[in-house]
C-alpha cells in the first residue's frame, strides 16, 4: 500500500524524508477551513499543513488535519483530527476525533473534559515508580538523540514507557488516567492545542511549550501529569 501511495504522489515530505505529509492531510484540512470559513466565516485558522494566522493576539482556530501521519501511511489505527479555538494563545474549547474508534474527546475552559459524553479524569498516581509515561520522538536526528539520552535515564525510574505517536491522543490518555503523564519535546501548537485542553479539564497539571523555562527542561517541551505524580 505504501508503495502504492508513492507512486501515485500523494505523499510529500517536510522536515526530513520521514516527516510525511499525505494527500488526505491536505484534504481534511480543506474541508475543515471550508466548514469553518461557512460556521465562523472570517475568523483565522492556523493549520499544520497551510499555516496562516501566526498572531497570538485575538481569536484562532488551531487544526491539526491528521495528528499521526506516519501511523496513517502504515494503517496504524493511532491517529487523530485535532481541532481547537484559542483566545490570545490559550484554547477555549477543543475536540480530539480518532477516526479509526469514532471516538471523541472534548473539553472547554471551565466545563470539564469528556470521551463520547463521558466525564474524564486524569489518575492519583503519587508514586515516581509507578508512574507510565508517554513520550514521543522528533523526525530530527540530533534532537532524537537527545531524547534517546533522556529516556535512557527515565527508563529506570519509572515503571515503564509508551509511544502512541499521536501527541493529542498521548494527553487525551493522561485525561483519562491511562497515562500517568505524558512529555515531549519540539511540539508544534497543533499537536497540543486541543489535547492540552483536555488533559487540563480532566485534572491534569501542564507545563506547554514557551513556559516554565527555568525548569531545566527546556522552551520546547510539554509537560503533562497527574497533580499527586512527582513527574508534574
Amino acid at each position: 500500500m505504501r508503495s502504492e501511495i508513492a507512486t501515485t504522489g500523494v505523499v510529500a515530505t517536510k522536515s526530513t524524508e520521514t516527516d510525511v505529509v499525505t494527500a488526505a492531510d491536505r484534504a481534511v484540512e480543506k474541508l475543515i477551513r471550508e466548514r469553518l470559513s461557512e460556521l465562523r466565516p472570517d475568523e483565522p485558522v492556523l493549520g499544520e499543513e497551510e499555516g496562516g494566522a501566526a498572531a497570538e493576539d485575538g481569536l484562532r482556530w488551531v487544526v491539526d488535519p491528521i495528528d499521526g501521519t506516519v501511523n496513517y501511511l502504515y494503517g496504524y489505527p493511532n491517529y487523530a483530527v485535532s481541532i481547537a479555538v484559542q483566545l490570545d494563545g490559550a484554547s477555549l474549547a477543543g475536540a480530539v476525533v480518532e477516526p479509526c474508534s469514532g471516538r471523541v474527546w472534548s473539553a472547554a475552559a471551565g466545563q470539564g473534559a469528556e470521551l463520547d459524553g463521558r466525564p474524564l479524569r486524569v489518575s492519583d498516581s503519587g508514586r515516581l515508580d509507578l508512574a507510565l509515561l508517554g513520550t514521543g520522538f522528533s523526525y530530527l536526528r540530533q534532537r532524537r538523540i537527545r531524547q534517546a539520552s533522556l529516556l535512557r535515564e527515565l527508563l529506570g525510574e519509572i515503571r515503564d514507557i509508551r509511544r502512541g505517536g499521536a501527541a493529542s491522543l498521548e494527553l487525551c490518555a493522561v485525561a483519562a488516567g491511562w497515562l500517568d503523564g505524558y512529555y515531549e519535546h519540539g511540539l508544534s501548537r497543533w499537536d497540543w492545542a486541543a489535547g492540552a485542553l483536555i488533559a487540563a479539564e480532566a485534572g491534569a497539571r501542564l507545563r506547554l511549550p514557551g513556559e516554565g523555562t527555568t525548569d531545566g527542561l527546556g522552551d520546547e517541551a510539554i509537560l503533562c501529569a497527574s497533580p499527586a505524580s512527582p513527574t508534574s
